[in-house]
């Protein structure tokens, strides 16, 4: 299921509770969701929320894992910059961790280097009480992954909670959005005996993730037999002058990305033997 699409949908339409919860104070202002794009290449992230509040803009970021490819430090301090420049506002960011995790990178709270430092706030959810979830109808989707001794009554509770909610669109709604992440910590059997699965897909949020979710997959899909087609490209051409290559170079070519394809695909014209190839994976 596609957690990103939930996240993004409900921080946006409960954009003033969950940015009261996050940043730990009321928010009485209207607030204005941005756009989650800025001008320049936008850097992958699980859930990305931009919100105008007054004279500044609020920053959420919901992680599922420690992303590989760059630090969140980094990555929080390029989003406040961009953001400045963009909005001419202030910026305040919260990164918030959704999964329990061993990684140190879910404790960092600053990038620093020598010349730069840059701070923002952290909340690990699975630290949090739930109680000032439960006692929110926007917010008890992620009352699921509070901190409890007890996770299967947790569950319980909040679906008890769920089934409270007087209008019927409303109920289905919460229901879809926090079925859908406690998968992220329950069996899917245990899940069912707490939630009538028929009201799950009658609600208008889960069709509209789901739908979101299989149009990414299509496109990633997609990306992926490109990238597929140009390494198949590549590795005939290299066969020509290489001959059959170890697994190892074989596995570091998978493993570039499309644009570093499209640079292979061009540097090879001139290679000559498989040293040439070995130096061009070496700078890249």
């Amino acid at each position: 299921m596609c957690y990103d699409n939930l996240l993004k949908y409900w921080a946006e339409k409960y954009a003033q509770q969950m940015a009261s919860w996050a940043f730990r104070q009321p928010i009485t202002t209207p607030v204005e969701v941005l756009k989650t794009e800025l001008s320049v290449e936008p850097i992958r992230a699980d859930s990305v929320i931009f919100l105008k509040t007054g004279p500044e803009i609020q920053h959420l970021e919901f992680q599922t894992r420690v992303p590989q490819d760059r630090p969140m430090p980094i990555r929080m301090c390029s989003y406040s910059i961009r953001l400045q420049w963009q909005y001419e506002l202030p910026v305040r960011q919260v990164l918030i961790w959704l999964v329990p995790t061993s990684n140190q990178a879910v404790f960092e709270t600053e990038f620093r280097t020598e010349f730069t430092q840059h701070q923002y706030q952290v909340i690990r959810l699975w630290e949090e009480s739930p109680e000032a979830l439960l006692g929110n109808s926007a917010l008890l989707p992620l009352a699921v992954l509070c901190a409890t001794e007890n996770p299967t009554e947790l569950l319980s509770q909040v679906a008890q909670e769920v089934n409270k909610i007087e209008e019927t669109d409303l109920r289905q709604e919460i229901a879809a959005c926090t079925q859908i992440l406690a998968g992220l910590r329950f069996d899917k059997r245990l899940i069912s005996t707490m939630f009538r699965e028929e009201v799950m897909r009658e609600s208008v949020v889960y069709q509209d993730i789901l739908q979101k979710g299989v149009a990414q997959g299509l496109a990633r899909g997609l990306e992926q037999g490109e990238k597929q087609g140009e390494l198949a490209v590549i590795f005939r051409q290299l066969h020509r002058f290489c001959g059959p290559l170890n697994p190892e170079i074989e596995s570091r070519i998978q493993g570039l990305g499309k644009p570093q394809l499209e640079e292979l695909s061009e540097a090879l014209l001139d290679f000559t033997n498989l040293a040439d190839l070995q130096q061009w994976l070496d700078s890249h």
